[in-house]
């Protein structure tokens, strides 16, 4: 009894961690806090094509919450895009005009912090904000409307015609490029900060030892890899599952975070049937072109954002790290570890900004 209870006390000290090292260990590996000025976001994350201004941005909100953008005036983009949810809607996969699903099952991503997205949809089709827009209004199974239709709409509305000719002039303002557009400006205000931002800055009592374990490990064994920069994904597109777990021989490995170092668990041999996922492939989506390559998923406010994977299937962002840890870095997560990971992603559940946009 008195040595498990020593082992209790002594466990948190096997895995002690020094703040200042891990956090330069971090920004090393291109984990960046999230801008607290609107003027550094600018500098950030603004588009020559479309500049952020304190107008546009106005207009933009407006037309991110109007439902008479979709067909049928039920449907707004905060529909599946709700803030109050994470930025999205909760559902394992978008339902849209007359209740119609997503043909392929996919969920909604999240909207919160794609300012620092360079690939936009699950396939990664969208290079910006600004681009994917015009994606969602027009889809028979989301808002199904059309450019024509969205301009009529706006242009019947007075407040409408007044802020498109202070932006945009007088010689035919309102277009649905220029709606696409504000509404983008408007999205890319939607940023997050959490308390792994303030331990970026300085705060070693933000994060629980816990997280910071999480966050080591994070590091360590690859995952910054693929989810990196502000927004922690978003960034490139990654096959899914990364790992061939269709072989004959299934070898499985562990991670041992004293000697930083991979060590076999076992071998096994593999007889069950192909599957092109290691979850249940509901909707058949192979990601982009059919290749199995996926927009890396931005993990700020993961935890607000289940059911997870593009279809939705996985309801436990436990199960989640378990799945990632195995089939794309190859390691059997334990729970110790799966729960210090998880520590670190609740970490990143952050408030919306309240940005001074003049």
């Amino acid at each position: 009894m008195k040595s498990y209870i020593i082992l209790i006390f002594l466990t948190p000290l096997l895995f002690a961690i020094d703040s200042n090292e891990l956090r330069q260990k971090s920004f090393d590996k291109g984990l960046l806090p999230m801008p607290t000025e609107y003027k550094t976001l600018k500098a950030l994350v603004d588009d020559q094509q479309n500049p952020m201004t304190a107008q546009k941005h106005a207009l933009g909100k407006e037309l991110f919450f109007d439902k008479d953008l979709s067909k049928d005036s039920t449907i707004s983009c905060a529909t599946c895009h709700d803030i109050e949810k994470g930025g999205e809607d909760g559902l394992p996969t978008a339902i849209g005009y007359h209740k119609l699903p997503n043909p392929s099952h996919l969920n909604s991503p999240t909207v919160l912090n794609t300012a620092f997205s360079k690939h936009l949809f699950w396939d990664g089709r969208s290079p910006s904000l600004r681009d994917q827009a015009t994606g969602p209004t027009q889809a028979p199974f989301e808002m199904a409307s059309t450019p024509e239709l969205i301009e009529e709409r706006v242009k019947a509305k007075p407040q409408y015609t007044r802020a498109f000719e202070a932006i945009y002039g007088f010689d035919n303002p309102i277009t649905f490029e220029n709606i696409t557009k504000a509404i983008a400006v408007y999205e890319k205000s939607l940023i997050t900060r959490d308390k792994f931002d303030a331990f970026l800055e300085g705060d070693d009592s933000a994060m629980s030892a816990q997280a910071q374990r999480g966050l080591d490990l994070f590091i360590d064994l690859g995952c910054k890899g693929c989810h990196f920069g502000h927004g922690i994904g978003g960034q490139k597109m990654q096959k899914f599952p990364l790992r061939d777990y269709n072989a004959l021989i299934d070898l499985s490995m562990t991670y041992n975070e004293t000697t930083k170092k991979r060590e076999y668990k076992s071998l096994k041999f593999n007889f069950k049937p192909y599957h092109p996922y290691p979850i249940e492939n509901r909707g058949g989506f192979m990601g982009k072109d059919g290749t199995q390559y996926f927009r890396v998923p931005i993990l700020r406010n993961i935890t607000e954002s289940a059911p997870y994977f593009h279809n939705g299937v996985v309801t436990k962002l436990s199960e989640a790290i378990f799945l990632m840890g195995r089939y794309q870095l190859g390691v059997d997560l334990s729970d110790d570890q799966v729960d210090a990971i998880e520590a670190f992603l609740e970490a990143l559940e952050g408030d919306l900004i309240e940005y001074d946009i003049d």
